[in-house]
């Protein structure tokens, strides 16, 4: 602008001058400072640093450039094969698409541009830590590909030992999640760092595209331990579908696309053994499964039982129960699930997905936090709060108030398979 402003000027002094020539030569100067004052491009750093030596398999390039931007990185391995890899959003790193191989050594070539459009190239060469013998700390994530979701379905990743939480800020920078249309969530941690999950303010659009990357494999973890595995997946959001339980009532209401489709009379939990008040989803779908509560407090029977979804690592299912149904609509006579009838359940199984939210309200016990996916069970401001990692512009101002409470501890690991009732 600086610029412009000098040469309208010296137009002006044009006219009045008494030669052009003295005009034109006053111009071409002031145009040489002025391209003498634009520096070319310069990459300063490149990280890893050139030459260096155990460099962990997870490990992402890095630059710092004055007066232009990072326009390509280029990522050779020592048989000059080509490593993929991708800018993060904020342009800090490259991320190659699949862990480094160990032991190998790597070149990363990064160019840099300017305003002008001078380019800037630097090269560093490094070589990667030998396959560690460190402890691995398990993953597991529960986002399956290729599947078809419930819009409330929250990416969910596990840890077993917990993540410290010194250590989360490094781990939640290895989790990537894309949506198709954009929906831009965050990711929160239960306080004992055994979950993390993510989700946006709101319930995911229906045909929304979900890619998630999980890259841990390689990653070091404190000072003793590494991450496992490097997975990824991609599905697709599908129709809308919640369900609320009235323990008032003791009625299910089923919603599709925020419309009443039918109401079930149910039987929830006795006073003995409450169900669960709180907003959870669906986490499996079970046509036949078994019950086993031989061991567990107030358990001890074994039952076989038909069309069944799980909401809760505790063993809350909804099921058939055709010994309850005299019960169903007046009386809770259940371990804590939700016990409807066997048509009931068959018709419900070809209505509901895993990620369709199910809330019950009323009953004798609030939902423990992390017994299940619990990530809508609290409101958003509260949500973020359990980010590891500033959160992006936009998003951390509280956007609603999707259910109470706090994210708290939990196991990750689901129940024995036979819980229930």
């Amino acid at each position: 602008m600086r610029l412009k402003r000098r040469l309208g000027l010296l137009t002006v002094a044009i006219v009045v001058a008494p030669t052009a020539v003295a005009g034109c030569t006053t111009e071409r100067k002031s145009v040489e400072r002025a391209e003498q004052r634009a520096n070319p491009p310069e990459v300063t750093s490149v990280t890893p640093a050139d030459r260096a030596r155990d460099i962990p398999i997870s490990a992402e390039v890095g630059a710092t450039v004055t007066d232009g931007r990072i326009t390509a990185v280029k990522i050779t391995d020592d048989r000059g094969g080509q490593v993929a890899a991708e800018p993060r959003e904020d342009g800090s790193t490259w991320v190659p698409t699949k862990p480094l191989e160990p032991r190998r050594k790597y070149t990363a070539e990064v160019t840099a541009t300017g305003d002008s459009g001078r380019t800037s190239t630097r090269r560093t060469t490094f070589t990667t830590m030998a396959e560690s013998t460190r402890p691995a700390v398990t993953s597991v994530l529960y986002f399956a590909g290729d599947r078809t979701y419930g819009t409330a379905m929250p990416v969910t990743v596990a840890f077993d030992p917990p993540i410290a939480e010194k250590d989360r800020a490094d781990v939640q920078r290895r989790l990537f999640v894309r949506t198709n249309p954009p929906q831009p969530g965050v990711w929160s941690w239960i306080p004992d760092g055994s979950q993390v999950y993510y989700r946006a303010p709101d319930f995911w659009r229906p045909g929304t595209t979900i890619s998630v990357r999980s890259a841990l494999e390689g990653l070091p973890i404190g000072k003793e331990k590494v991450g496992d595995a490097d997975r990824t997946a991609t599905s697709t959001i599908g129709r809308q579908v919640s369900l609320e339980v009235d323990n008032a009532t003791k009625q299910m209401s089923v919603f599709r696309d925020g419309k009443l489709v039918r109401r079930i009379p149910v039987s929830l939990g006795k006073p003995s053994t409450p169900s669960s008040s709180g907003k959870m989803v669906i986490m499996e779908k079970h046509e036949y499964t078994t019950f086993d509560t031989r061991g567990e407090p107030d358990g001890g029977y074994v039952v076989d039982v038909e069309d069944a979804q799980r909401y809760t690592w505790g063993g809350e299912f909804i099921h058939a129960a055709p010994w309850s149904e005299g019960d169903q609509g007046n009386t809770n006579v259940s371990h804590g699930c939700a016990n409807v009838s066997s048509s009931a359940a068959d018709w419900l199984m070809g209505v509901t997905q895993v990620g369709d939210l199910i809330e019950v309200k009323g009953t004798e016990v609030q939902l423990q936090p992390g017994n299940g996916w619990t990530a809508w069970n609290v409101t958003w401001d509260e949500y973020v709060k359990g980010s590891a990692l500033p959160v992006p512009a936009g998003l951390g101002a509280p956007g609603g108030s999707q259910g109470q409470g706090r994210l708290g501890g939990g196991s990750p690991a689901p129940a024995p398979s036979g819980s229930g009732g």
